[in-house]
């Protein structure tokens, strides 16, 4: 295949190794592919298959859009899609595709309007808040542990009713299950994370078999997706824990690292800060911390079909890895895209994904993102680091899972 990363451009990396992922070490390098190479193929390495890299932002609109041709189905993130494939395909939402995606996302949309929302959205306000206030008053804190950890974590847990003492355990479990604080950390942890979190979500489901859905104005997630129907028929178990599994995950992990990633910001830029704390919209604010800090960095997708992308062919069967983290920092579409600027709009950032995959928890990701923004005005005049921050390692994410600050 042309196109090689070692051997057109001149460079020896591997792109699933979770190390090059961390402090933003690939930004050099998806410069050069946007501009001489934007479709390149990665040469296999040990166990894992090779796979297209796209980078620029119109490619990965294109990846993300058309998924009759870009499917799901073989694992959406390259720990899965470079070995031996996804074991929830077709029966996760995350990772299938076609008429059962969208009955699968119709029936989750019931628990996730805004009308639905309201009420978890208030509850993250006041916990926001509460939360601000603790830290400014105690001076000193971890952002990440005592503050960011605990506001999307809540929320997710609200929407599917997951009692209050269990939510301890839940945070431990969704921070190894796609990433760690440690280099040294293996896949095995992942691996007993993600089984730990599968066994307590097929309790909860159980539990709730032949809950009334219509005795609740707004019904847990897990209940509806228990006690719903697609095509006449009830999901079965294995269908309901994988994606409390996906909703769970998915909606901690990015609004956390989002909120974590732009206080980082917020102190790296002081302007800004005091841009927002002059009133700054926090509409634009959000969108403009989403795309800077990019949590989630690429989607895979394998192509269902031979096709051409910019020219090149890819076989049908091929991964193709779409790396979200180049295309929001591509000066096609950005102006200025390494300045980091809250009022800047548009800003049509893919932070959320795009197409049928658009992330259905994208609105209350905003609200978290958004009251934390709100709050950290409210109470806070100054924001100061006190301590390096520490990385997770992904090759999915990216983050921190520690940031030292003091409030004042």
């Amino acid at each position: 295949m042309s196109g090689q990363l070692t051997e057109r451009l001149g460079v020896d990396v591997d792109l699933a190794d979770p190390m090059t992922h961390v402090a933003d070490r690939t930004r050099p390098l998806f410069e050069r592919l946007r501009r001489d190479q934007p479709i390149a193929w990665h040469v296999p390495r040990g166990p894992r298959r090779g796979f297209w890299n796209v980078t620029r932002y119109t490619d990965v609109l294109a990846v993300c859009r058309d998924s009759d041709v870009f499917g799901s189905t073989g694992g959406n993130v390259m720990d899965t899609l470079l070995t031996s494939g996804d074991s929830g395909a077709g029966r996760m939402l995350a990772v299938s595709d076609g008429l059962r995606h969208a009955a699968v996302r119709r029936l989750l949309w019931q628990g996730l309007t805004r009308n639905a929302l309201a009420s978890v959205s208030a509850r993250v306000q006041v916990r926001t808040r509460a939360l601000v206030r603790a830290a400014r008053q105690a001076g000193d804190c971890d952002f990440a542990r005592d503050v960011a950890a605990h506001i999307p974590l809540h929320a997710i847990c609200d929407l599917l009713d997951v009692p209050l003492e269990d939510r301890p355990f839940i945070l431990r479990q969704t921070s190894s299950a796609l990433s760690s604080e440690r280099q040294t950390a293996g896949a095995e942890a992942a691996r007993m994370a993600k089984g730990q979190l599968l066994l307590y979500f097929a309790k909860l489901a159980t539990a709730r078999l032949g809950r009334s859905v219509t005795d609740d104005e707004h019904p847990d997630l897990i209940t509806l997706l228990v006690n719903g129907e697609i095509d006449g028929r009830r999901l079965s178990i294995d269908e309901v824990v994988l994606n409390c599994y996906s909703l769970v995950v998915g909606g901690d992990e990015t609004a956390r690292l989002a909120m974590i990633g732009g206080v980082l910001a917020l102190i790296e830029h002081p302007e800004q800060w005091q841009a927002l704390r002059d009133g700054l919209p926090v509409e634009l604010a959000v969108a403009e911390i989403l795309r800077w800090t990019t949590p989630a960095i690429h989607v895979g997708r394998t192509a269902m079909t031979t096709t051409t992308l910019l020219g090149q062919e890819i076989q049908a069967g091929d991964a193709v890895v779409a790396w979200l983290n180049s295309a929001n920092a591509d000066g096609e579409e950005f102006e200025e895209p390494q300045r980091f600027d809250l009022t800047r709009t548009p800003n049509r950032q893919l932070s959320f994904v795009y197409g049928a995959h658009f992330c259905i928890g994208a609105h209350l990701a905003r609200v978290e993102i958004g009251a934390l923004l709100e709050a950290l005005r409210d109470e806070v005049k100054s924001l100061t680091q006190t301590g390096p921050p520490v990385p997770i390692y992904s090759t999915f994410l990216h983050g921190y899972s520690s940031l030292p600050v003091r409030l004042r």
